[in-house]
């Protein structure tokens, strides 16, 4: 499992000084970028072979707040990865409490520039080797 950390931002809160809901979808794009790079296979070295990968999906669930200041540790890792679908997911947990402020995960495809459908195994082994590599599941992560 990656870790990114992110701070909040003033400009994160609402009304009533708490992170407004709509910014954790936000930092889960944040952390899967990083996550990627890290591997090996980030979104411009993809796209530059040709591999799109847009978000078909998000589930979030919202455990407690966090505030301006605060640091938000972001888990990611792959939990189902079939070639075409990938699924990432993420734990967010405040890191002066260690709280789970936020559990949830990503569902994405794999398209070419004309919006086809890829199949990895095939068009892109070494991405797909990859990818399967590093699924896991639950509290196996980390």
């Amino acid at each position: 499992m990656e870790t990114y950390i992110h701070r909040v931002q003033y400009y994160e809160t609402d009304r009533m000084g708490i992170t407004h809901h709509s910014n954790y979808i936000r930092w889960m794009e944040e952390a899967r970028v990083v996550f990627l790079d890290s591997i090996g296979w980030g979104y411009d070295r993809m796209e530059e072979l040709g591999i799109l990968s847009p978000v078909v999906s998000v589930e979030a669930n919202y455990r407690h707040t966090t505030t301006f200041g605060d640091r938000v540790a972001i888990g990611v890792w792959i939990q189902e990865y079939r070639g075409v679908r990938l699924v990432v997911s993420y734990e967010m947990k405040n890191t002066e409490t260690g709280e789970v402020v936020f559990t949830g995960s990503s569902s994405h495809c794999f398209l070419d520039r004309s919006g086809g459908l890829i199949r990895m195994k095939k068009a892109f082994p070494q991405v797909d080797q990859v990818l399967k590599s590093m699924v896991q599941r639950g509290h196996e992560k980390g």
